[in-house]
């Protein structure tokens, strides 16, 4: 295993994506070869990345130590490995399985919003009990 970091941007006002990060971040155990970016967080520097928010809610992006962006279920593959899990993702990295599994992903990816409750109106995106336009909680 190489001591080289992956970067994953994640959706952190998803849940689902949330719940994912987490798991990612108990499997690293603190030893920094995966490394976790919100980019929903004001802080985070879109003009950095050079991708649009758009682009990020539409599927998800890493990158890897030497500043490649990988998209898609690519970016799961790299993740795991990362964490010494590779192992878990490698079948769907396989030649005849590879495939199956990336349109599997773009399915997914196509309607998380929808399958995690959330909605999308005017290019914003919110969770239940989120403002659409700004993403303050509701009352």
């Amino acid at each position: 295993m190489t001591d080289r970091h992956f970067t994953v941007f994640i959706d952190g006002d998803c849940p689902l994506c949330r719940r994912e990060a987490g798991l990612l971040r108990r499997m690293d155990r603190g030893r920094g070869r995966l490394i976790l970016e919100n980019f929903n967080d004001p802080d985070f520097d879109l003009e950095a990345l050079g991708v649009d928010h758009e682009t990020l809610m539409a599927e998800i992006h890493g990158q890897t130590a030497d500043g490649r962006v990988v998209v898609g279920m690519e970016v799961f593959r790299r993740a795991y490995a990362a964490v010494g899990w590779g192992w878990l993702t490698a079948p769907t990295g396989w030649p005849v399985l590879r495939p199956i599994f990336d349109a599997m992903y773009r399915f997914f990816a196509r309607n998380r919003l929808r399958l995690t409750g959330r909605r999308c109106e005017s290019g914003a995106c919110a969770a239940p009990g989120r403002s659409v336009a700004t993403g303050d909680q509701t009352r």
